[in-house]
């Protein structure tokens, strides 16, 4: 098993810290990998952060993913709630995906309240701000361990 995590980033979160501070926040996507880089690293494991506007290059990075790495961590953005092809995508991961967004979509307009990422899924973070990210990747690595123990002659 690989012990790499996909951080997958979609629209407009290259302006992370820039754009709507007053709902994201102040800190920046480069704040946010360096973030989960130290919490992978502190399990051992590596990570791939990766940000796109377009659809097709985050369902590639998907695709490079899918079987083999330690999981997926996903804000697809407004992809979120509109993409079937990213959700076909997800759908052929052999590894666990966690759907991450910085504020509660929720408490948001309606057409946030639906998410198509979150069908394939094994968990969802939704308004715990940038730290939801990290929290994913602790779960993912929480998620890769319990698996190796359930394998006879796995470690921890």
């Amino acid at each position: 098993m690989d012990t790499t995590i996909l951080v997958l980033n979609g629209p407009n979160l290259n302006l992370l810290g820039r754009r709507q501070p007053e709902i994201y926040g102040s800190e920046t996507l480069a704040d946010v990998e360096a973030r989960c880089r130290a919490e992978a690293g502190s399990f051992g494991l590596g990570l791939a952060f990766h940000q796109s506007n377009a659809e097709h290059a985050l369902i590639d990075w998907i695709h490079a993913y899918r079987v083999g790495s330690a999981g997926i961590v996903i804000n697809a953005g407004a992809y979120t709630h509109t993409s079937i092809a990213i959700l076909d995508a997800l759908n052929t991961c052999e590894v666990p995906i966690v759907e991450c967004h910085i504020s509660n979509v929720h408490r948001r307009e309606a057409f946030r309240h639906h998410s198509y990422v979150s069908l394939a899924a094994a968990a969802v973070m939704a308004g715990f701000g940038t730290h939801g990210y990290v929290l994913a990747v602790r779960h993912l690595a929480h998620l890769r361990a319990a698996a190796q123990v359930a394998v006879p002659g796995g470690s921890r």
